[in-house]
Order: C-alpha cells, then sequence, then structure tokens
C-alpha cells in the first residue's frame, strides 16, 4: 500500500477558495495545516490572513462615506470582510467614493438630517442584505463662526447635521441592527476644547459624545455597544467645504501641529483604524466610551 501522500499548500488553499468554505470553519482548517506545513510557510498564511479579518460577513453602514474619515473606514471595514453602505450627498462625491473602494460597497443618496432618506437608506439595506451589524454614524461638519455672528441658520444648520442626524441614523436602524451589534459615534475633541469661532461645532459634538452614554443604558439589554471616536485634527475635504482655502488649512494645521506632542496633524486612515477597533470584536468589553485619537492634543 503506498504511503499517505500529504496535500500540497496550494492545493488546500485552492481548494478552500473553490469550495466557498464558510469564515467559522477556517480557524479549524488553518489548525490542521499545521499538521502539514510550518508557520511561516506562505500560503498557510495567506489562508490564516483570510481567517482573520475582523468584519468577515458583516453588513456596516458609514454615513458620510464618500470622504474623509467616512470614506478611510468605509475602506477598511471592506478590507476587513465586510459589505458597507455609504451615503451622502453629492452623487458625483459618492460615486468616485465606490470606484475608489472597488468592490463590496453600495452608495445610497441621502441626507442624514432628513428622516424620509433615512426611511429610503433603511428600506434598501432591509431588501437587499436584511440586518445591519454595524453603523458608523460620520456625517457631520460645521462652519468657524464668531459668537458675534452666530445666526439661527447657522444654529439649526450645525445641530440638524451632527445632533439629529446622528439620533434619527441611530434610531430608525434599530430594527436591522442584530443584538450585540456595534455603534460608534464620530464626536471630536473640539467638544473638549475652547477653540474661537467654533462654539457652536463644538457644542454639537459635546452631545453627541452623550448620547453614546445614554444609549448604551438604553440598548443595554439588547448587548448592543455604543462609543464615540473623537478625532484630534485631520485634515479632510471638510475643511473646503467650511469656505477655508488651501493656503488657510496649510497654515492652520501648521498652527495646530505646533500643540500635538508628536509634532503633526493625523491622517484619515488613522481614524478609520479607531472606528474598526471600536465596531470590531477586538472592543468587546468597550461601552459608552469615549476614544480620543489626537496624537496626544488636549491631554498635555
Amino acid at each position: 500500500m503506498p504511503p499517505h501522500k500529504k496535500p500540497q499548500a496550494r492545493e488546500v488553499l485552492v481548494g478552500v477558495e473553490a469550495a466557498s468554505v464558510n469564515p467559522l470553519d477556517l480557524k479549524i482548517i488553518a489548525g490542521h495545516m499545521k499538521e502539514f506545513f510550518p508557520v511561516e510557510f506562505p500560503y498557510r498564511a495567506s489562508l490564516e490572513n483570510i481567517m482573520s479579518k475582523k468584519l468577515e460577513g458583516k453588513v456596516a453602514l458609514v454615513t458620510g462615506g464618500s470622504s474623509g474619515i467616512g470614506l478611510a473606514t468605509a475602506k477598511r471595514f471592506v478590507e476587513e470582510g465586510a459589505h458597507v453602505y455609504i451615503t451622502g450627498r453629492r452623487k458625483a462625491e459618492f460615486e468616485a467614493a465606490v470606484h475608489e473602494i472597488g468592490r463590496n460597497v453600495t452608495a445610497v443618496q441621502a441626507d442624514s438630517s432628513k428622516p424620509a432618506d433615512l426611511d429610503r437608506l433603511y428600506a434598501q439595506i432591509k431588501q437587499e442584505k436584511g440586518k445591519l451589524d454595524t453603523i458608523f454614524a460620520n456625517a457631520g461638519g460645521g462652519n468657524f463662526m464668531p459668537l458675534g455672528a452666530i445666526t439661527e441658520e447657522h444654529y439649526y444648520e450645525t445641530f440638524d447635521t451632527n445632533v439629529k442626524g446622528v439620533i434619527f441614523t441611530v434610531q430608525k436602524a434599530l430594527p436591522l441592527l442584530r443584538d450585540a451589534g456595534t455603534i460608534v459615534l464620530n464626536a471630536s475633541t473640539a467638544a473638549s476644547q475652547g477653540m474661537g469661532a467654533f462654539s457652536v461645532y463644538a457644542a454639537s459634538k459635546a452631545a453627541v459624545r452623550n448620547l453614546a452614554r445614554g444609549w448604551a443604558t438604553d440598548l443595554k439589554d439588547r448587548k448592543i455597544r455604543v462609543n464615540v471616536v473623537s478625532p484630534g485634527v485631520i485634515v479632510t475635504p471638510g475643511y473646503k467645504k467650511a469656505g477655508l482655502t488651501d493656503e488657510q488649512i496649510q497654515g492652520f494645521a501648521a498652527q495646530m501641529a505646533t500643540t500635538i506632542p508628536l509634532g503633526r496633524t493625523g491622517e484619515a486612515d488613522e481614524i478609520a483604524k479607531a472606528v474598526l477597533f471600536l465596531a470590531s470584536d477586538d472592543s468587546s468589553f468597550v461601552n459608552a466610551a469615549e476614544l480620543v485619537v489626537d496624537g496626544g492634543m488636549i491631554e498635555v
């Protein structure tokens, strides 16, 4: 009788891919591969990379996902195995975002401050996927406005987007959001500082931070975790939308970098990594918390 022939690593990996093995079984398969191949063998490493995706099979929503932090987070989520829905107001921008992300992404034109748009968004997700596993309520913005120049219009525009939009984005998602799902809200370190001409924006983000506290209690019976990421100075297209020129943005970033212990401003992907942590099981015992990602600016 011929001796038992050990399978080749490539054969094992290709067989797994061809069979579309359930990700939950990959850990078992990878364990069996240890019997045949050393740790450093490349094909076993490839299989373990597939196995280790943090959001494999999950359905996620990223509002304001067409640029900046939202786009960076959507890309991270897709890389980690999720199908991501992104929203945006401007069709050209979110179509470009879909092209950049490349796969496992659906764009829906929606304004988070308009409940009717959210109803349409969730009806589409229900029809196409039937569930949500994680929400990143990211859509928001604000303009610089000193106290003497604040108008009623400025107040309502800021709070409708940053507070009302977040409230109804989450509330209307609850029937789709699975038990033990995750919610991440995008706040800001501005909520903890006294920056001039930015008080209305800062107040709106302080409200967002406190929404997470209350909702973690409201949703405790469903084991849904609600956390906040508070970015520091991250240069994104939002600065231009706030009316700043390229020169003003560069000057602002350079000035702020002098107040940050790391000596630089942050990148959108650095925030995306923090959001991924809060959205995944890596943060399974983190709830009602604020994760500040600012290079140490507000702590020193």
